[in-house]
């Protein structure tokens, strides 16, 4: 790895383990962590029995809604933070399936690893497990992943070619991705790419939905679909959080971050 992409991803951890400890909260100001996830389709029932602290408002999408998960699946989720999806979706695999996080932050592990009791104690389900590790390098053996999903992480990533060819390295084949992330609308400002700020929010790593469908090609996936979400960034970037705030004090007089920035849905299946 260049030494560009290591001062990018020290970053990224560096700004994630002050969510972790509390000292940012991605949007955890106002709208409310469960106002936002109501806000882009979680349900009640997803949100009522997950374990205090995994909802820190990290999200700008849905993927275990659009995976459609089945009992006994094994899913992954790439950039699991304090544990959200992962425990959405292990309700939804039920007992028989599985659901694994990886996260490179040991705050963010250390933080999902101890709501696992209060989750069993809430669902009966022992089916979950939290691993320390890079998207782009996973844990997580070939071929023995039903369904890859992550929420607004793949843009924060150096590298994200090798990203998507560790998706479809670690699916089985019939597998499929289904990814929530950001896509550019148009280019950011250059004050706007050099503010910290901007990397740790998912705004200054997203690329043109045309280079996303390219690398998921590139990795050797197909069937790929991207759905421009309805659910406006601005709601985001409008919360109290002050890594938002510092973002939009670096654009241009009279413009929004949704001017730039879209949230979108993205399918892709493993031959």
């Amino acid at each position: 790895m260049n030494e560009s992409n290591e001062k990018i991803r020290e970053t990224v951890r560096k700004g994630y383990t002050e969510i972790a400890k509390g000292k940012s909260c991605g949007c955890c100001g106002s709208p409310s962590p469960v106002k936002v996830a109501s806000g882009i389709g979680y349900s009640n029932d997803d949100l009522d029995t997950l374990p205090e602290g995994a909802n820190m408002g990290l999200s700008c999408g849905n993927p275990t809604a659009i995976a459609n998960l089945k009992v006994g699946q094994v899913v992954l989720d790439l950039g699991s933070g304090g544990g959200f999806d992962v425990f959405i979706a292990a309700k939804k695999v039920g007992s028989n399936g599985k659901v694994i996080g990886v996260d490179m932050t040991p705050e963010m592990i250390g933080k999902a690893r101890a709501s696992i009791p209060r989750f069993t104690e809430n669902t009966g389900f022992s089916n979950v497990e939290f691993r320390l590790g890079e998207i782009e390098h996973l844990p997580v053996a070939d071929a023995s992943v039903d369904v890859v999903i992550s929420n607004c992480v793949i843009n924060l990533s150096p590298d994200k070619q090798q990203v998507w060819q560790e998706i479809a390295r670690v699916l089985k084949q019939g597998g499929r991705a289904c990814i929530s992330d950001l896509a550019m609308k148009k280019p950011l400002p250059d004050k706007v790419l050099k503010s910290a700020a901007a990397i740790v929010s998912c705004v200054a790593g997203a690329v043109p939905i045309d280079q996303t469908i390219n690398m998921a090609k590139q990795a050797g996936l197909s069937g790929i679909q991207i759905d421009e979400k309805a659910y406006n960034i601005d709601v985001m970037a409008d919360c109290n959080d002050t890594l938002y705030r510092e973002v939009k004090q670096c654009l241009p007089q009279g413009t929004k971050l949704g001017d730039y920035i879209v949230s979108v849905d993205i399918t892709a299946f493993r031959k």
